[in-house]
Formats: C-alpha cells, sequence, structure tokens
C-alpha cells in the first residue's frame, strides 16, 4: 500500500458514460474507478507513479436529469491522420457547423463524492523519484486546489471542485445495493504490446456493491475477476 489521500470532489453535474450505449449519453449511477483516477491524474501525475482507487463514497442522493447538448457527429479517422503524417495534403479539421447535431443525455445532478486512494511507484521511477516527494507535492496541490488540467466528472462540460480532507463525511445512503457491470478501467498494455493506438484498448469491467453510500472497489474488483 502507497501513500493515501481522502479527496471531496462535487459538481452540479456528471456523466460518466455507459460504453454500450451507442448514440445517446446514458450515465452510470456512480462515479466510475477510471473517472477518479482521471481526476487524480488532472490534479498531480507523474510516469513514475500510479493512482489505484481504494474506495468511493457516494454522499448525495442519486438523481438523474435530461438535456439535449449539440454534438459533433463525425470525427477525424485514424488513418486520415497517419495520411498527414506521411505528407498526404488533406484538410485536418472538422467544420463543426456541418456536422453538428442534438442528442439527448441522462446524466447525473448535485452529486459529491468522496475518493479514497494511493499512488504506487511504476516501472518507469527513475533515480531521483521519491514516495515521499511525490506524496508531499501532490498533498500540497490538492490542499490549494491546483490543477495542470481542469477536474471533470465524465466530460468536459461538467467541471469538478475539489478539497483535501482527513475523512469522508457519511453518506445520506442507507443498505445494500447492487449496482451491476461497471467500467472499472481501460486495459493499455495491450496496445503498447501490438504497437496499436490507445483506442483500441480493452474494456475492464467489474460489478461493484455499494453499502451505506461506500463502494469498496479493490474488493469487488478482485471479487468479480476471482483474483
Amino acid at each position: 500500500m502507497g501513500y493515501g489521500i481522502c479527496l471531496k470532489v462535487w459538481g452540479d453535474y456528471a456523466c460518466f458514460t455507459r460504453p454500450e450505449m451507442k448514440v445517446e449519453r446514458v450515465s452510470y449511477d456512480i462515479m466510475t474507478p477510471s473517472a477518479a483516477r482521471g481526476i487524480l491524474e488532472s490534479i498531480y501525475w507523474k510516469p513514475a507513479i500510479k493512482w489505484v482507487i481504494d474506495k468511493i463514497h457516494v454522499i448525495n442522493p442519486i438523481l438523474f436529469t435530461n438535456i439535449r447538448r449539440n454534438e459533433v457527429s463525425d470525427k477525424i479517422s485514424v488513418s486520415k491522420v497517419l495520411a498527414i503524417a506521411k505528407g498526404v495534403d488533406e484538410e485536418f479539421y472538422t467544420v463543426t457547423t456541418e456536422n453538428r447535431q442534438q442528442r439527448a443525455s441522462l446524466i447525473l445532478r448535485d452529486v459529491c463524492y468522496f475518493i479514497e486512494a494511493h499512488f504506487e511507484m511504476t516501472d518507469k521511477v527513475g533515480e531521483r523519484d521519491n514516495e515521499k516527494e511525490h506524496y508531499n507535492i501532490a498533498i500540497r496541490r490538492m490542499s490549494k486546489g491546483q490543477f495542470h488540467k481542469q477536474p471533470v466528472f465524465g466530460t468536459r462540460e461538467f467541471p469538478a471542485f475539489f478539497e483535501l480532507v482527513d475523512k469522508p463525511d457519511k453518506s445520506e445512503l442507507k443498505g445494500e445495493q447492487d449496482l451491476g457491470f461497471m467500467l472499472f478501467d481501460m486495459d493499455f498494455k495491450g496496445c503498447k504490446e501490438k504497437n496499436i493506438f490507445y483506442n483500441d484498448a480493452d474494456p475492464i469491467f467489474y460489478r461493484p456493491k455499494m453499502v451505506d453510500g461506500v463502494v469498496d472497489v479493490l474488493k469487488c474488483y478482485k471479487e468479480t475477476v476471482k483474483l
């Protein structure tokens, strides 16, 4: 177990998109571990460390709302990027006014979570890397509200505000709830081995159970994949 932190995160809206929904965006009931890790990496990340989510505390009741947003229906293909990199003279942009369409989204509102996490050293650690130093930098940035890119709840439209705390508050949710299969993280190891783009990373799923508003992420993951 590496150095641990407890971070309070909250916001007006959130969308942790279910990958099985092809057209309309539909959010999971709670934050996914990969989204929680993304928030921590937005605050402090180095190749030498890897954030690991231990628990997610869901404080507010789970509330959904419907919105409609303008989204771009097309994107620049990988083959086009490779062609331009090889010197082919093509347009390297997307005209949003020509590829814009409205899509409905089922999103969360009035969200508040506590993230319990720790970091571990990776195989990219250098001679000058020190666990205590990385921990002190992360704590200082979280305490001052600093980040290198805006933390978000799933998509850029929904900013996440954060505060470093000593321990989580008690949740308003009571009882046990099976949340079904949810996205745990993306496996990028195969991309490096196969020399392919990160878009082809393999998804990893797990089946979390929320008890009194708390999801023991590592425990649920180990029970799901039978580690």
